[in-house]
């Protein structure tokens, strides 16, 4: 499997994608290059193994290194780096040299399409203060620089699911109609059969396809601008990191056509107006054509051990800004609030209780 850099043709250093131009930055010359100029380079690369039990012969077993850890060697500095089974893209953590793994998302594997980043790590930092500076009871050191150094910039995978619906409803319908003549109040009530049928078509639902994910952190932040995606290059990778999936799409297609066909259903409910009562009697939606589509999408995203043990984090939608967040709370900054409402209180009742005496 290669493991493959991008190295800037001018001084030999490496290329990462930069949101903010959209273009591929060299971080020690500050040279710029479009997607096609990247296309047209070639990248330095290792070879990765993976890491597996030992066979009798002392040397790696294939069958068992299917689902464990793998082997990289930097292309920068050479050091031998450990990631696991579904890391796709990653930093060296000697020389931080970003690093694609590009066996990994080749094959089936391979992405359809991916949103690029378009909100860069200053962007991201600022946001997040933003975000959590808003926040009265949060610990210091959930945004302390320490923390902030965590805060990562990840393609995490998803399924986008399409499917294409014939429809038809029948529903018994009402009017009810009250007037008041001299003494009399008149109540009048009429009966209507409704019948809807159409064609529904429904775009882009978005499916997590990575176990080991947070699925509130990558949930919590759809939907994406998918009129935003690009052709898969492995260049938007570069100075990111990034997972490969490992759920597939037959073990969503259950849950994604009882999804859709309850939209459906809903769609055509919400065309029967101008009632006051409605009644569906019968519906029948019929599956015409569905579609798979294998995307990664950006997310920037900072994870936090409280003193409780629990695991809290923060995510932000890479392309649109959405932020989703569970955040910690300081316990003795909240008790110092409540300790001085509570003498506030007291104070005003005793002197309450003085200007009444």
């Amino acid at each position: 499997m290669a493991v493959i850099s991008f190295k800037c043709p001018n001084c030999d250093g490496e290329l990462i994608f930069d949101p903010e131009s959209g273009a591929y930055k060299c971080e020690y010359c500050d040279s710029r290059f479009t997607q096609e100029q990247l296309d047209a380079m070639k990248p330095a690369s290792e070879n990765e193994h993976a890491v597996g039990s030992m066979d009798g012969s002392g040397g790696v077993d294939p069958a068992a290194a299917v689902d464990n850890a793998a082997v990289y060697h930097c292309p920068s500095c050479g050091a031998e780096i450990v990631t696991d089974a579904t890391t796709a893209a990653t930093h060296c953590y000697y020389c931080q040299n970003p690093v694609v793994l590009s066996g990994r998302l080749t094959g089936k594997y391979l992405p359809d399409k991916v949103v690029p980043f378009s909100i860069d790590r200053k962007k991201a930092e600022e946001m997040f203060l933003g975000y959590v500076g808003g926040k009265k009871f949060v610990p210091k050191a959930f945004f302390h620089k320490k923390q902030m150094d965590k805060l990562s910039g990840v393609y995490f995978p998803f399924w986008m699911y399409e499917a294409d619906y014939t429809g038809r409803m029948k529903a018994d319908a009402t009017k009810v109609r009250v007037w008041t003549s001299g003494d009399e109040r008149y109540t009048e009530t009429k009966y209507y059969q409704v019948t809807r049928a159409g064609q529904i078509q429904l775009q882009n639902l978005e499916l997590n396809a990575l176990n080991k994910a947070n699925k509130k952190l990558v949930e919590g932040v759809l939907p994406y601008q998918l009129e935003g995606a690009k052709d898969f290059s492995m260049g938007y990778l570069s100075g990111f990191q990034a997972e490969k999936r490992d759920i597939e799409s037959a073990q969503l297609s259950a849950a994604a056509r009882q999804e859709t066909q309850q939209y459906a259903r809903n769609l055509i409910r919400e065309s029967i107006g101008g009632y006051d009562h409605v009644h569906v009697s019968d519906c029948a939606m019929q599956l015409k054509h569905e579609s798979w589509s294998y995307v990664l999408l950006p997310i920037w995203t900072i994870t936090y051990h409280g003193n409780n043990g629990k695991l809290y984090y923060y995510s932000l939608n890479g392309q649109t800004g959405k932020v989703c967040g569970e955040l910690p709370i300081a316990y003795g900054k909240l008790a110092g609030v409540s300790g001085i409402i509570a003498a506030v209180v007291l104070a005003l009742g005793l002197l309450g209780g003085l200007l009444i005496w």
